[in-house]
């Protein structure tokens, strides 16, 4: 039987085991809970960690970006940098081309703490997608995707 129906939650089909964003949920969930107790041993939480890998990508980068790119709310992002200020990971300032952006930057603390952050999770990573081949992993990247595309303004 063709896994789509089967993951529509408006047929009488639908199987909770074939639905994406269950899956998907599961997954998540699961590998938050994984690396949870890693990140407190280097006194790290999810959210934070969340903030690190994104300046790890980019940096500066404002409040608003990072928030969408974490998928968390701004109010809640506002928070987490001004708690990660406070601990000294991150500096927080006005844009100097828009005073009403403020962009977020790794301190050297920051960027060391990220250091340990990769290295600790690495691991789990690596077990997670053991058993997959780089075709696997690029198709599962590439669907991932095209699933959040389609969940778009568009």
């Amino acid at each position: 039987m063709d896994k789509r129906l089967l993951g529509d939650p408006g047929t009488p089909a639908f199987q909770v085991t074939s639905y994406p964003f269950y899956l998907i949920n599961r997954l998540a969930s699961r590998y938050n809970a994984a690396i949870e107790a890693i990140l407190r041993e280097i006194e790290l939480d999810i959210p934070s960690w969340r903030v690190l890998m994104i300046l790890g990508e980019e940096t500066p980068r404002g409040v608003r970006s990072i928030a969408a790119a974490a998928v968390i709310p701004l109010s809640t992002m506002t928070r987490i940098v001004q708690r990660m200020a406070a601990a000294g990971l991150v500096h927080s300032a006005p844009s100097a081309r828009d005073a009403r952006v403020t962009e977020v930057s790794l301190t050297t603390e920051g960027e060391e703490k990220l250091a340990l952050a990769r290295k600790a999770t690495s691991p789990i990573y690596h077990k997670v997608i053991r058993d997959l081949s780089a075709e696997d992993f690029g198709q599962l990247i590439g669907l991932l995707n095209r699933l959040y595309d389609n969940l778009g303004d568009g």
